[in-house]
This record gives structure tokens, C-alpha cells and sequence, in this order.
């Protein structure tokens, strides 16, 4: 890769800026994954589904967002008889 093809792929030629919207872009895509995974929980979808689509493990989409659906819809969430 050369310079010019590093700077037009990586973005700002400053890397203090181009490293803060690294960030930003992991922190609207975390909050999208919560998003969606909350919405296919509360539709039906199983754990295993939802890692199936995510690429990981049952356990780890579990882990990493079992707690936060559970407190937020404490007993059963709207559309789930199987609770």
C-alpha cells in the first residue's frame, strides 16, 4: 500500500482524527448491534439465531447483551411466550 492509497483508505492524513472516528464508528456500531439484537429478541429469535447472523458463539451474544434486554424488559419482553 502507498501513501496515497493509505491516506484515501485510512482517511484524515492526521491520525489523532482519524483514530477519533475510529472511535465514534465502534461506538454507533455497538449501539446498532444492541439495537437490533434487542429487536430480534424481543421478536422471537432465539440466542442462537441472533449469534448465528452476528458470526459469534451463542454465549457470547448472551453475555454481552442478555443483562441490559433482561433489565430493561424485567419478566417477559413484549412477544416472547417462550419466557
Amino acid at each position: 500500500m502507498n501513501e496515497k492509497t493509505r491516506t484515501r483508505v485510512g482517511g484524515p492524513e492526521d491520525p489523532r482524527e482519524g483514530l477519533e472516528a475510529v472511535v465514534a464508528l465502534r461506538r454507533t456500531l455497538e449501539a446498532l448491534e444492541a439495537a437490533q439484537v434487542e429487536n430480534a429478541f424481543v421478536l422471537g429469535w432465539s440466542w442462537a439465531r441472533i449469534a448465528e447472523v452476528l458470526g459469534v458463539s451463542k454465549q457470547a451474544v448472551h453475555k454481552k447483551h442478555a443483562k441490559r434486554i433482561r433489565a430493561k424488559y424485567p419478566g417477559r419482553p413484549p412477544g416472547r411466550e417462550d419466557l
